[in-house]
């Protein structure tokens, strides 16, 4: 079904259900083009609607926007990749355009507002993705005008008010309020509006299955958690602390929440963890998790982050590339501040100190970057940029601290800043010189290892892990008092560097200090018990098997397996134990379940063909990619392929998440290196998409 409704350019302003959609972006293309436009030209504001044609991967919509004039000028464009426009609504000036952009040609005068009005089409190759019934949108990077007419440049902020359209039993969550809902010739349509202006990138949607729950902010601000009706019971551990992390970053950063609401929605196949979408964070599926996935792998840290980044980029953004840590050091800054509100100054400590340990180790491969490198990985973005925070905090103390960002937030709210202006407000409220921060901090290259460990030598914490770490190269019988102590009454870290001391020492020695750790009832230690014990003796059978009743599926997972594999007698016991758990979003434990029972002999042997096919079916595109990923792991150590799922392989070698699409391809050369796969594979072409067509034959030999 195509959902697309032609409206008159005052429908946009006058009707309420209008219809479905916009998206729009932007990043850096060609910079210089688009800095000398920014300069001649301001778009103001976007009306759109869009609908969607999943079948074809198509978009079909409805444009408008306004813009003023800065210099005169004879042309002004926008970004669009193989538009092609079928109806133009302007009459005072030409519409045109080529492959990669929308061309408005006239006489245009300085200090005018225009508008352009028409209709277009699109089929996007990146931006905007359809995976089974949810489309959701992706607008990190500069492609929003592979499917949305925009502009790739940051600087130009806009106002966006958007029409959607849907079939009646799907929700759309997009930017800003919702201010209209109705139905339409068997379609609903959802209206939004937005307040304020935000750069292009931040534009974004998702339609799906979703539920929601509804908190309030302390100061107000409704907050709207979306999830899918399968997953009703994972809600609260999902969501866990999110009014907490809300008023928390409100009050520590002192400047109110900038936007009328904020939305949540986990889609499948996301391609990172999170993106800060204005008033809407879209993120990973994966961090859909029960009360025991909680434990191992929570969306507490990615929750702060890109609410964080809501002041953080999304109030005030960056200029340029090299200013990109004033959003993602900042938002990872705030992020562990919300967590060590939660978790504990421990926990922050442990933190800063592993990222420490990380960026160290980068600098001394003579690989550190500066700050202000705009070509920086990440690690140096993020976690080098909180580093640069916290030292500067103490620095010049909490208080100048907490004033500099507020005054900086509230000077450049919904504008573009360098870190110069971040700098001059820094200056504007304290005395001390920061001229060597900058230097050591900002422009260095090498991380400042010292400066960060006499920083994390104020927690008696870290000076105790330090003192406990410090004995890994002492002989074990020089450490068991200190060991002991540590596991009697364990810190979650201390007591994890204790067991993981434990390993490759002879086990009379270490058998009663592995009982205490046992003993100790810390999720934290006994899981390292389960990652690092590899041959469970026979005194600790029993308090080993007791790790699959852990909340935590990495322990079980790993128990699991060390198990079955050591007390073949016990196999049937171990699988009647695990029989119905799933473990995370990618089904870890049901998956190595369905293997273990496949290859125990005599158990439940009416059944294997179901757990054959089970684990078949998870390679298919009806799962997502992190449950395949998975099951092509199994098929493959248990040789289970057929047909079918060789098509399921090779489809997922263009997978859009490359983190998917990589393995997938080492996985499917690797058996093209068997004559007998060689040949099964060859004929698939006709049977694949044309992009895994396409792909398979520039790999396949004759």
């Amino acid at each position: 079904m195509f959902y697309f409704l032609k409206l008159d350019s005052t429908t946009l302003h006058q009707r309420s259900p209008a219809i479905l959609f916009l998206l729009f972006f932007v990043f850096a293309g060609n910079f210089m083009l688009q800095a000398q436009q920014t300069n001649v030209v301001d778009f103001l504001r976007i009306e759109a609607s869009i609908g969607t044609k999943a079948d074809e991967k198509k978009v079909e919509g409805k444009f408008l926007t306004a813009f003023k004039v800065l210099k005169e000028t004879d042309s002004i464009f926008m970004d669009a990749v193989n538009i092609q426009i079928n109806d133009i609504k302007t009459a005072n000036f030409k519409i045109t355009s080529d492959e990669k952009k929308v061309w408005f040609v006239g006489n245009f005068e300085v200090g005018t507002t225009y508008k352009a009005d028409f209709y277009y089409e699109m089929k996007p190759k990146q931006t905007l993705y359809f995976f089974g019934d949810e489309i959701w949108t992706q607008g990190q990077g500069k492609y929003t005008s592979h499917w949305l007419p925009s502009i790739d440049d940051v600087n130009d902020k806009i106002e966006f008010d958007l029409q959607l359209l849907a079939p009646i039993d799907k929700v759309v969550i997009a930017n800003g309020k919702l201010i209209d809902y109705g139905n339409l010739h068997e379609v609903n349509t959802w209206r939004f509006n937005m307040k304020n202006p935000m750069s292009s990138y931040l534009v974004a949607f998702a339609i799906g299955d979703f539920n929601k729950r509804e908190l309030v902010s302390n100061s107000g601000i409704p907050i709207e958690l979306y999830f899918t009706p399968k997953d009703s019971l994972k809600v609260e551990p999902t969501y866990r602390y999110s009014k907490e992390i809300f008023d928390f970053l409100e009050t520590e950063i002192g400047v109110p929440y900038p936007w009328q609401n904020y939305k949540q929605v986990p889609v499948r196949d996301f391609l990172y963890a999170g993106m800060e979408n204005t008033t809407l964070t879209i993120f990973s599926q994966a961090f859909v998790v029960d009360s025991t996935g909680f434990n191992d792998r929570n969306y507490v840290n990615v929750n702060a982050h890109e609410l964080a980044h809501q002041w953080f980029g999304n109030l005030v953004t960056e200029k340029a590339g090299e200013d990109h840590w004033l959003q993602e050091g900042f938002a990872t800054y705030y992020a562990l501040l919300a967590e060590k509100e939660i978790f504990g100054d421990d926990y922050y400590y442990w933190q800063l100190y592993q990222t420490a340990e990380q960026l160290k180790a980068m600098s001394d491969e003579g690989q550190g970057e500066s700050l202000l490198n705009p070509k920086a990985s990440s690690l140096t973005f993020y976690q080098k940029g909180a580093w640069a925070l916290h030292i500067l905090r103490e620095r010049i103390g909490e208080d100048a601290f907490k004033l500099a960002i507020k005054n900086y937030l509230e000077k450049y709210k919904f504008k573009n800043v360098a870190t110069q202006d971040f700098l001059n407000e820094v200056k504007n409220v304290s005395d001390v010189d920061i001229s060597t921060f900058e230097k050591d901090w900002l422009q260095q290259t090498a991380f400042q290892s010292e400066d960060a460990y006499q920083s994390l030598l104020k927690s008696a914490f870290i000076r105790k892990y330090f003192e406990i770490s410090a004995l890994r190269a002492v002989p074990f019988s020089d450490k068991k008092i200190q060991l002991k102590t540590a596991l009697t009454f364990p810190n979650d870290f201390i007591g994890q560097e204790a067991v993981y001391q434990l390993m490759d020492e002879p086990l009379a020695e270490t058998l009663p200090l592995y009982k205490t750790a046992f003993n100790s009832n810390n999720l934290y230690v006994r899981q390292a018990i389960a990652l690092s014990l590899q041959t469970i003796p026979k005194e600790l059978q029993t308090e080993y098997e007791s790790l699959l009743q852990d909340d935590s599926y990495v322990t079980m997972e790993s128990a699991l397996y060390q198990l079955w594999m050591q007390f073949p007698e016990k196999r049937a016991a171990y699988l009647n134990k695990t029989k119905g758990i799933e473990g995370f979003q990618n089904k870890n434990i049901r998956q190595l379940w369905l293997a273990l029972a496949l290859l125990t002999e005599g158990y439940d042997n009416q059944e294997k063909e179901n757990y054959i096919s089970e684990l078949k079916h998870y390679t298919s595109p009806d799962y997502s990619f992190e449950i395949r990923e998975k099951a092509f792991e199994y098929v493959n150590e248990l040789q289970l392929w057929d047909t079918e799922m060789l098509k399921n392989l090779v489809e997922a070698t263009v997978h859009p998440t490359w983190r998917f699409a990589k393995p997938s391809k080492a996985l499917l050369n690797n058996l093209l290196q068997n004559e007998k796969y060689h040949e099964q594979v060859k004929v698939l072409g006709r049977q694949v998409s044309e992009g895994a067509a396409n792909y398979l034959n520039s790999i396949i030999k004759e």
